[in-house]
């Protein structure tokens, strides 16, 4: 029965049906020709919801929301323009540089595209940037959003494997750094080939400092909430309403920019996209039971560790399902419904399991990069208002930085565990 359940969701949806009916129909099936009681169903979903690390997901959500709304991210690109506009590629080193900052308060590659992504595609065109080019740039470096702390989806990783997200979260912080760097290398290579424009000079000391004051609120944010849950001031759930009010503070009371109009819209959205993730978790939870009942997950771990148990060759194996994965699911839909299956193999065979939640998570956010899924994708070619196939092909380049990132952190798990040793 296990068989046929995975049989009917992959039906399903290579038909077309939005990903959780594909989920949910063939559980529904599943509890009626078992005999089991309908009331299984509501128990199920409801307690796949009664998780207090999930409440940090709504919360980040409306952080990155409330910051487009406000007008933080503009400030943001301000100090970041400021300070590497003059390196080669200019406002392309801006646009890979803002993503790192706007990531430590947002969580999230599309709130990254959908805020500041629309600004530095703008500016980078006005400054004579391709647009083609100006999206490429702006959809590989919205793919540290999520590795780099806070990140949805290492809190819904660590909520599915029982790891502890703090590990993860800190964990993140060395990949989405050495990505950061390959894509400003990559970048300036680029932009010396083809002679892209760049800032004239470098700016003064005080030029940087009235680019830096009214930014530092902002900037201070991450550092607020990372130090926080190193010094184990708060959990992760905790930074995200630390981080919540402070967005808040600062963009009243400091930067007096937030009205009623933008609360209500920052709410407003945060309610929308947070539906869309949790109802995925509710329907994935009940999928997962099912094939837990069924012994799906210890089936295929005999399987994986009969291949081998060296844990590098279990590692690509496991990027290859992940990466073919990634294609086709979101990567909330691709951690609920395969990182049970897959992971219990991996920690048998002696991976550590944040080391892994990295690789799965970063080798997930390159789905968003991927058709024939790729969100990233089509938000980017809408905004700069490009076909799809001109985006590809210009992001042909950056595909070497993040597919190298991935080899760096799958095979150095040394390097992903760094900071959080000091946790253990």
């Amino acid at each position: 029965m296990g068989i046929l359940v995975v049989v009917a969701f992959l039906v399903f949806f290579i038909a077309g049906f939005p990903v959780v009916y594909a989920i949910l129909l063939p559980a529904i099936g599943y509890i009626l020709i078992e005999g089991l009681p309908l009331g299984l169903l509501a128990q199920r979903i409801t307690y796949a919801l009664d998780s207090f690390p999930l409440v940090a997901v709504p919360i980040f959500i409306f952080v990155g929301n409330l910051m487009n709304a406000a007008g933080v991210t503009s400030r943001i690109f301000h100090f970041a323009d400021t300070l590497v506009g003059r390196a080669p590629g200019g406002l392309a080193q801006v646009n890979i540089f803002s993503s790192l900052i706007f990531s430590g308060m947002s969580g999230a590659a599309l709130a990254d595209v959908g805020g500041l992504g629309r600004i530095e595609i703008k500016a980078m065109r006005e400054r004579g940037f391709s647009a083609p080019f100006s999206a490429a740039v702006t959809a590989a470096s919205a793919v540290v959003g999520p590795i780099f702390p806070p990140s949805i989806p290492l809190i819904v990783y660590g909520s599915v494997t029982s790891v502890s997200i703090i590990q993860l979260l800190i964990a993140g912080i060395v990949p989405a750094l050495i990505c950061i760097v390959l894509l400003m290398i990559t970048a300036a290579v680029i932009a010396l080939r083809n002679d892209m424009p760049r800032a004239r000079r470098w700016p003064t000391g005080g030029e940087l400092v009235s680019a830096l004051v009214p930014a530092l609120p902002a900037l201070l944010a991450p550092v607020l909430m990372i130090a926080g849950m190193m010094l184990g001031i708060f959990t992760p759930t905790e930074a995200a309403a630390v981080t919540a009010v402070y967005v808040l503070f600062i963009s009243g009371v400091i930067y007096r920019e937030l009205t009623l109009s933008h609360l209500l819209g920052a709410m407003l959205l945060t309610v929308r996209s947070t539906s869309a993730i949790l109802i995925i978790v509710a329907v994935a939870s009940l999928f997962g039971w099912i094939l837990a009942v069924e012994q799906i997950p210890q089936d295929f771990s005999r399987m994986i560790l009969s291949l081998s148990q060296d844990p590098l060759v279990l590692l690509v194996i496991a990027n290859l399902i992940f990466f073919i994965a990634g294609m086709f699911l979101d990567s909330t839909t691709a951690t609920l419904l395969v990182v049970p299956v897959i992971a219990p193999p991996m920690v048998m065979a002696g991976v550590d399991p944040v080391h892994f939640g990295i690789v799965v998570i970063f080798n997930l956010m390159l789905g968003l990069l991927t058709p024939p899924m790729g969100l990233s994708l089509f938000l980017i070619s809408s905004i700069a208002d490009i076909s799809l196939r001109q985006l590809l092909k210009a992001l042909v380049p950056f595909y070497v930085p993040l597919l190298l990132t991935l080899a760096i952190i799958t095979f150095a798990p040394d390097l992903v565990l760094w900071l959080p040793s000091f946790l253990r």
